[in-house]
């Protein structure tokens, strides 16, 4: 039998707790910090026992975002309880309970995880793209267009932007897409609409994660201001839920518009509004999905940093 151990953030009291009620990435998660290992030392440990898993699904696990289905990766959770020295079966009993199956180690939900999560995912995509955070723009109006298809997946999503440079030589926008569950980032297609025109393309596939450079055709200066518009034809996911937009920085205005197949309308639909990706969900507001268009939208003057978005529930 393996026990656990005491460390100074985590009481031995506390993980005991988390071990025995779960959920599941919250035991995970007080079982790491109360061996104070960070997540590149426990893939290391479980390298040793003959198991491969990357930093960026312990960090899924951890957080909720995705549950381990798959055998491997089954394997490295039985491998975890002994690097973790908890008592055997504790960590596979709690995925064993009802209330967040996922299925192939997808994510559960789209949530915030990807736009936190896989960040470092992001980091190695943009490698060598002469990318930034803010790419040497900011925005002065934003206005997305996504459309749910008939199986209530994420069809596509239309982005049309008016920024201005400031600093000189920007030639090139790199535009993120986050799928939902089951995204196949191989298959998404990304098309320039106006303005600009596709240059390299990058994807992780255990995160449906896909960047897309767009290419200008002009070197703005600073104080420049450009218009480009640009197209993700995505459906290769399940039901969607809810789409979200982050802003790293104070900008212009924000316009969302979900447009829905006459097929497939949403039961109820809201807009809510976070701080950060730990804080609660604020600004909820209830949104008709009425008109021949079927969409519901938001519009925000001037954004500040944080997440916005809006969700719907399906019967």
């Amino acid at each position: 039998m393996r026990h656990a151990t005491e460390h100074a953030d985590v009481p031995a009291a506390e993980l005991a707790a988390v071990l025995r009620g779960g959920p599941f990435h919250v035991a995970l998660r007080a079982a790491i910090a109360a061996r104070g290992l960070p997540l590149q030392r426990v893939q290391h440990h479980l390298s040793r026992h003959g198991v491969k898993v990357g930093v960026t699904s312990l960090s899924y696990w951890q957080q909720g975002a995705r549950r381990p289905q798959r055998p491997e990766s089954l394997r490295a959770v039985r491998a975890l309880e002994e690097i973790l020295r908890l008592p055997d079966e504790s960590l596979i009993r709690l995925l064993a309970e009802p209330g967040g199956h996922c299925g192939d180690d997808r994510p559960a939900t789209r949530s915030y995880r990807s736009l936190v999560e896989a960040s470092d995912v992001l980091d190695r995509l943009t490698t060598g793209l002469d990318w930034c955070p803010d790419g040497g723009l900011r925005t002065l109006s934003h206005h997305e267009c996504v459309r749910i298809g008939a199986r209530r997946e994420l069809a596509s999503r239309e982005a049309h932007h008016i920024v201005r440079a400031h600093r000189d030589d920007v030639d090139r926008f790199v535009a993120v897409h986050h799928g939902d569950p089951g995204c196949d980032p191989r298959r998404v297609a990304v098309r320039a609409l106006e303005n600009c025109r596709t240059g390299r393309l990058r994807w992780d596939r255990d995160t449906g994660v896909l960047v897309a450079e767009l290419l200008f055709g002009t070197r703005l200066r600073q104080g420049d201001t450009f218009l480009f518009r640009y197209a993700v034809e995505d459906g290769t996911a399940g039901p969607s839920r809810e789409y979200l937009h982050r802003c790293g920085s104070s900008g212009g205005q924000y316009a969302l518009q979900v447009r829905f197949d006459a097929a497939a309308l949403p039961a109820r639909c809201h807009r809510f509004s976070q701080h950060s990706a730990a804080a609660p969900r604020t600004g909820r507001q209830e949104l008709s999905v009425s008109g021949p268009h079927h969409s519901a939208h938001l519009v925000e003057p001037r954004l500040r940093p944080g997440i916005l978005g809006i969700a719907w529930d399906w019967e």
